[in-house]
């Protein structure tokens, strides 16, 4: 599986209300720094220290968003 990293300040840019507010990151635990994944189906992973969580998604034309906002490709 492919995915980009990014941190939970270039997350919360790129999220629409729709998918996730502020506090839905916030009670996930995603703060500026937190270090964020998301795969080529728009989930979305916290990084923590044992390991990834799943604690939403991105819809729609996210791909375009997510390259957009961090340089990279899927890797």
């Amino acid at each position: 599986m492919a995915f980009i990293e990014m941190t939970g300040k270039s997350l919360a840019r790129i999220v629409n209300d729709h998918e996730l507010s502020a506090e839905d990151l916030a009670g996930a635990g995603v703060s500026e720094t937190t270090i964020v994944r998301v795969n080529q189906q728009g989930d979305i992973e916290v990084r923590r220290a044992s390991g990834w969580d799943v604690v939403g998604g991105l819809l729609g034309e996210f791909d375009k968003r997510v390259k957009q906002e961090t340089g990279l490709e899927w890797a």
